[in-house]
């Protein structure tokens, strides 16, 4: 087994190991009820719901407007302002629901954290099961004749997609696990800013934390 091999590997392990025993962590510090963790992930799959397909949906739009010819940079910077906004939008709103409807006794900065950490941690566990998935289908294409499954620009497509990942240096191949650990921090902060606006009574958290 190569270095590369054993740190691809590692980056999904971690993703999926460090929201688990951040989860235990705290759970054990403050004796909180896992209700709040689990209402916190299930929040994130629900917000997804409705925000993947609103993107998919926007992007079709878009597509068909002058936005599709715009330069490297600015479509570099529209889709972090349109991307950016639409998940802080998907995601904070359903984060108020949940603290209003959902865990109406969640009125303190701990049990904000431990939800928060549901959230990022759900996410960082969803997304570390994709990149083991992904491990395993260019592991099986790595030494495969492509030209026997693919043609034409499907063909060049996946040649380039299985070159780029077993090209990529070691701590590159740790970047998805390093991004979930300041995701997982950013979900955190977010929740508790949005329980600021029941404690606060101001809904002026909540368009913050979007």
């Amino acid at each position: 087994m190569d270095t590369l091999t054993i740190f691809h590997v590692l980056n999904s392990l971690l993703m999926l190991a460090i929201p688990v025993l951040l989860a235990v962590f705290l759970h054990k510090k403050w004796k909180l009820s896992w209700r709040f963790w689990l209402a916190g992930g299930a929040t994130f799959i629900l917000s997804q719901v409705l925000h993947i397909p609103f993107n998919s949906l926007m992007t079709i739009l878009l597509n068909k407007t002058a936005l599709a010819n715009l330069s490297p940079t600015g479509a570099m910077w529209f889709n972090a302002i349109f991307l950016g906004l639409s998940a802080g939008l998907f995601e904070e709103l359903f984060r108020y629901g949940m603290f209003r409807w959902w865990l109406k006794d969640a009125r303190s900065w701990r049990k904000a954290v431990f939800a928060g950490a549901g959230h990022g941690g759900v996410e960082a566990i969803i997304l570390g099961a994709l990149a083991l998935l992904a491990f395993f289908q260019l592991t099986a294409m790595r030494n495969l004749d492509l030209s026997a499954l693919y043609t034409g620009e499907t063909l060049i497509q996946a040649q380039s997609q299985v070159s780029a990942y077993w090209s990529t240096t070691w701590y590159d191949s740790l970047l998805g696990f390093v991004e979930r650990l300041f995701t997982i921090v950013i979900q955190i902060s977010l929740a508790v800013l949005v329980i600021q606006a029941f404690l606060r009574q101001k809904w002026g958290w909540v368009l913050l934390a979007v």
